[in-house]
């Protein structure tokens, strides 16, 4: 088990930023209910937690001797910890917005002039989260539409989904996607904490590989708006 990853998930689920519950799953900003409920931001109140995400992105980035020259964070949750990564590498940081302003200059990315582009400058992506991989998948495109180049993606966290990898296939140019913290550690580390029974641990697992048909089997169908 990756030690960086599972010290990670012990601190998520002690400070409640992952939170896991098979009776009363939780609803998802896609109107599906799911046994996992993630918000990376509790890290920032804690400095020896931002200091664990930090050295796990450095570790990624030893391991996988990821050559770099500018730190992009997605916009909001990735850019705290894409702005400490950038001042630990001493590199220049820019964010990464959904989508461009309507007003002003229209900048989608932000710290770079917006009548420039990034000169094909060797750049990585930060998210916090990787669920179905859509809007990383997007952000990543984003910085390739303004002349940059993107061959990694870092996350936090990472349920690996399925549909994840399918939104990066679509990309014109492969991307690979990296993350502190996967979905199959935190469940295990979950098991060795107790923080989970057996039942549950056969439900959480099953999830993972029909994560959009799990909670209407459990009667709770996909909320609409």
């Amino acid at each position: 088990m990756n030690e960086c990853g599972a010290r990670l998930a012990e601190a998520g689920l002690k400070i409640h930023a992952m939170k896991l519950n098979t009776e009363q799953p939780f609803q998802w900003a896609s109107g599906f209910f799911m046994p996992i409920y993630n918000d990376n931001r509790m890290f920032l109140f804690y400095p020896e937690f931002r200091k664990l995400i930090l050295n796990g992105f450095l570790e990624l980035i030893k391991s996988n001797n990821i050559s770099i020259d500018v730190i992009a964070g997605t916009s909001t949750a990735g850019i705290p910890h894409g702005a400490l990564l950038a001042d630990a590498l001493k590199l220049p940081f820019i964010y990464i917005r959904e989508k461009p302003k309507a007003h002003g200059l229209k900048n989608q990315i932000e710290g770079i002039d917006a009548d420039k582009d990034l000169g094909e400058k060797k750049v990585l992506v930060i998210e916090d989260l990787i669920s179905t991989g859509g809007s990383s998948a997007k952000a990543v495109q984003a910085v390739r539409n303004a002349n940059g180049v993107v061959d990694y993606c870092l996350s936090i966290f990472s349920y690996n989904l399925l549909t994840a990898l399918n939104e990066f296939s679509k990309l014109e140019k492969p991307c690979k996607v990296m993350s502190i913290l996967d979905y199959d550690t935190l469940i295990d580390t979950a098991i060795k904490m107790r923080y989970v029974t057996t039942d549950e641990q056969e439900a959480l697992k099953g999830w993972r590989h029909e994560p959009f048909e799990w909670g209407e089997k459990r009667g709770f169908p996909r909320i609409v708006k």
